[in-house]
């Protein structure tokens, strides 16, 4: 079966258009856990937050959707479980399990699955769904992140909202172009 047949099938996601294999599925899960790591080191300090600017939300977001809710839970427990345990791969080369942005990490993980699930059903082949996923997928992790931020330094709500949230909807924004412009993009070349 060549690659352009295999895209016209239904309940696919990127990832599936390779052979289908445990060893992939190992390598895929450990590279998404990997680019997340990395895309973590991309980190723009934010005055008055202890939240950074980083990629690792749009490499959470992309992992999920190109490797479907099962690899991209997987590669997301895998980096937050390493990170916990003391691999300097979260914002900044920091690690451990007493970060104020854990709840980001943890709200990527949920993020991921969600996405993955919904590019299973085609949300990442049209620039519109593509963006509508990536909204749900900002909004998961901030819904996760902004309370937890809040409980973990004993800031208000709002206070969390305003550290947390607020300075980042452009970036977010933006990062969503990327991946509207890219998911659907790579569908197209396929299915070519």
């Amino acid at each position: 079966m060549s690659i352009a047949a295999a895209t016209t099938r239904p309940g696919q996601v990127l990832a599936d258009l390779l052979p289908a294999s445990r060893a992939k599925d190992a390598v895929l899960v450990l590279g998404g856990a990997a680019l997340t790591g990395i895309a973590a080191q991309i980190a723009v300090p934010v005055p008055g937050s202890p939240v950074p600017v980083t990629g690792q939300t749009f490499a959470a977001l992309l992992v999920g959707t190109a490797l479907g809710a099962r690899r991209g839970f997987l590669s997301l427990a895998l980096y937050a479980l390493v990170g916990m345990a003391g691999m300097p791969w979260f914002a900044q080369a920091k690690s451990g399990a007493a970060l104020p942005t854990l709840g980001y990490i943890l709200g990527m993980l949920l993020a991921a699955t969600v996405v993955g699930a919904l590019a299973r059903r085609g949300a990442d082949r049209s620039v519109l769904r593509t963006a509508g996923t990536m909204a749900l997928g900002s909004a998961i992790i901030y819904a996760v992140g902004v309370p937890y931020l809040a409980a973990a330094t004993g800031m208000s709500l709002t206070q969390a909202v305003a550290a947390g949230l607020t300075p980042f909807l452009i970036g977010d924004a933006l990062k969503a172009a990327l991946a509207m412009g890219a998911l659907p993009t790579a569908w197209k070349l396929l299915d070519r």
